[in-house]
Protein backbone atom coordinates (compact mmCIF):
# COMPACT_ATOMS: atom_id res chain seq x y z
CA UNK A 1 0.00 0.00 0.00
CA UNK A 2 1.20 3.58 -1.23
CA UNK A 3 0.86 7.15 1.24
CA UNK A 4 -2.94 7.81 -0.63
CA UNK A 5 -4.28 4.17 0.56
CA UNK A 6 -3.79 3.07 -2.97
CA UNK A 7 -2.59 -0.35 -4.00
CA UNK A 8 0.15 -0.90 -6.71
CA UNK A 9 1.09 -4.20 -8.17
CA UNK A 10 4.11 -4.99 -10.71
CA UNK A 11 3.59 -7.53 -12.90
CA UNK A 12 6.47 -9.85 -13.41
CA UNK A 13 8.14 -8.95 -16.89
CA UNK A 14 10.77 -11.85 -16.73
CA UNK A 15 8.08 -14.67 -17.02
CA UNK A 16 8.65 -17.83 -20.14
CA UNK A 17 7.17 -15.42 -22.45
CA UNK A 18 9.61 -12.22 -22.39
CA UNK A 19 12.73 -14.93 -23.02
CA UNK A 20 11.35 -16.97 -25.80
CA UNK A 21 13.63 -17.01 -28.80
CA UNK A 22 14.41 -18.98 -31.83
CA UNK A 23 17.46 -20.46 -33.39
CA UNK A 24 17.81 -21.77 -36.84
CA UNK A 25 19.34 -25.19 -36.86
CA UNK A 26 22.32 -25.11 -39.37
CA UNK A 27 23.52 -28.95 -39.31
CA UNK A 28 22.62 -32.13 -39.98
CA UNK A 29 23.49 -35.34 -40.40
CA UNK A 30 22.92 -36.48 -43.91
CA UNK A 31 25.93 -36.57 -45.87
CA UNK A 32 27.93 -37.85 -42.81
CA UNK A 33 29.61 -41.02 -44.02
CA UNK A 34 31.93 -42.15 -40.96
CA UNK A 35 30.64 -41.96 -37.26
CA UNK A 36 27.40 -43.45 -35.39
CA UNK A 37 25.35 -41.85 -37.68
CA UNK A 38 26.03 -42.49 -41.15
CA UNK A 39 23.78 -41.20 -43.87
CA UNK A 40 26.22 -41.18 -47.11
CA UNK A 41 25.34 -39.37 -50.11
CA UNK A 42 24.44 -41.97 -53.18
CA UNK A 43 23.88 -39.85 -55.90
CA UNK A 44 23.12 -35.83 -57.20
CA UNK A 45 20.51 -35.48 -60.03
CA UNK A 46 19.59 -32.47 -62.11
CA UNK A 47 18.93 -31.92 -65.49
CA UNK A 48 19.21 -28.49 -67.29
CA UNK A 49 16.25 -29.21 -69.79
CA UNK A 50 16.82 -24.94 -71.24
CA UNK A 51 13.67 -23.49 -72.72
CA UNK A 52 12.68 -27.01 -74.09
CA UNK A 53 9.88 -29.69 -72.95
CA UNK A 54 11.11 -32.05 -70.31
CA UNK A 55 8.49 -34.49 -70.89
CA UNK A 56 8.48 -34.03 -75.17
CA UNK A 57 13.00 -34.47 -74.39
CA UNK A 58 12.76 -37.08 -72.48
CA UNK A 59 10.58 -39.32 -74.68
CA UNK A 60 12.66 -38.14 -77.25
CA UNK A 61 15.87 -39.50 -75.45
CA UNK A 62 14.00 -42.78 -74.69
CA UNK A 63 13.76 -43.31 -78.58
CA UNK A 64 17.18 -42.23 -79.34
CA UNK A 65 18.41 -44.84 -76.36
CA UNK A 66 16.39 -47.69 -78.23
CA UNK A 67 13.32 -48.41 -75.63
CA UNK A 68 9.67 -47.80 -75.92
CA UNK A 69 8.57 -46.27 -72.49
CA UNK A 70 9.96 -45.94 -69.29
CA UNK A 71 9.20 -49.31 -68.08
CA UNK A 72 11.57 -50.90 -70.42
CA UNK A 73 14.19 -48.57 -69.88
CA UNK A 74 13.63 -49.10 -65.97
CA UNK A 75 14.31 -52.76 -66.62
CA UNK A 76 17.80 -51.90 -68.59
CA UNK A 77 19.33 -49.55 -66.79
CA UNK A 78 20.87 -50.30 -63.03
CA UNK A 79 19.45 -47.95 -60.64
CA UNK A 80 20.15 -47.19 -57.11
CA UNK A 81 18.56 -50.78 -55.51
CA UNK A 82 17.33 -49.42 -51.79
CA UNK A 83 15.25 -46.32 -50.83
CA UNK A 84 17.00 -43.05 -50.27
CA UNK A 85 16.45 -39.92 -48.15
CA UNK A 86 16.06 -36.89 -50.76
CA UNK A 87 16.92 -33.27 -50.33
CA UNK A 88 16.83 -30.65 -52.81
CA UNK A 89 20.56 -29.79 -54.11
CA UNK A 90 21.05 -25.83 -54.46
CA UNK A 91 24.88 -26.23 -54.27
CA UNK A 92 25.35 -25.96 -58.32
CA UNK A 93 23.53 -25.81 -61.93
CA UNK A 94 23.36 -29.23 -63.68
CA UNK A 95 24.37 -29.64 -66.82
CA UNK A 96 22.34 -29.25 -69.83
CA UNK A 97 20.74 -32.38 -70.88
CA UNK A 98 22.38 -31.60 -74.63
CA UNK A 99 25.95 -31.96 -72.99
CA UNK A 100 25.79 -35.21 -71.14
CA UNK A 101 25.33 -38.91 -72.72
CA UNK A 102 21.98 -40.08 -74.04
CA UNK A 103 21.99 -42.78 -71.44
CA UNK A 104 23.85 -40.88 -68.46
CA UNK A 105 20.52 -38.05 -69.20
CA UNK A 106 18.10 -40.98 -69.28
CA UNK A 107 19.68 -42.79 -66.07
CA UNK A 108 19.13 -38.71 -64.32
CA UNK A 109 15.72 -39.10 -65.53
CA UNK A 110 14.55 -42.18 -64.25
CA UNK A 111 16.09 -41.44 -60.90
CA UNK A 112 13.98 -38.17 -60.96
CA UNK A 113 10.97 -40.21 -61.98
CA UNK A 114 11.66 -42.33 -58.91
CA UNK A 115 11.53 -39.59 -56.65
CA UNK A 116 9.33 -37.12 -54.39
CA UNK A 117 11.00 -34.18 -53.08
CA UNK A 118 11.66 -36.25 -50.00
CA UNK A 119 12.40 -39.91 -50.73
CA UNK A 120 13.53 -41.98 -53.61
CA UNK A 121 11.60 -45.16 -53.83
CA UNK A 122 13.01 -48.09 -56.35
CA UNK A 123 9.40 -49.83 -55.82
CA UNK A 124 7.19 -47.00 -57.26
CA UNK A 125 6.58 -46.73 -60.68
CA UNK A 126 8.58 -43.71 -62.45
CA UNK A 127 6.62 -40.73 -62.63
CA UNK A 128 7.82 -38.10 -65.03
CA UNK A 129 5.96 -34.77 -64.91
CA UNK A 130 7.42 -31.30 -65.68
CA UNK A 131 8.04 -30.87 -61.95
CA UNK A 132 10.26 -34.12 -61.18
CA UNK A 133 12.24 -34.01 -64.04
CA UNK A 134 13.60 -30.31 -63.17
CA UNK A 135 14.35 -31.13 -59.45
CA UNK A 136 17.75 -31.08 -58.10
CA UNK A 137 18.35 -33.55 -55.71
CA UNK A 138 20.60 -35.33 -53.76
CA UNK A 139 20.33 -38.39 -52.44
CA UNK A 140 21.67 -40.03 -49.01
CA UNK A 141 21.70 -43.63 -47.62
CA UNK A 142 19.42 -43.71 -45.12
CA UNK A 143 20.21 -47.46 -43.83
CA UNK A 144 22.43 -47.07 -41.12
CA UNK A 145 21.26 -44.38 -39.75
CA UNK A 146 19.47 -46.27 -36.82
CA UNK A 147 23.03 -48.53 -36.33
Amino acid sequence: MTGAGTWVREANSGGPSSRSRSVRLATTVLGLGSGPIRCPRVLRVGLDFGDADPLATVRDLLRDCGFDDEAEAREAVALPPAPCICRPDATKRPKPIGALAPDEALYQALVLGLCTPWRYDPARPVLWTRTSLTRRLELFSGQEFYA
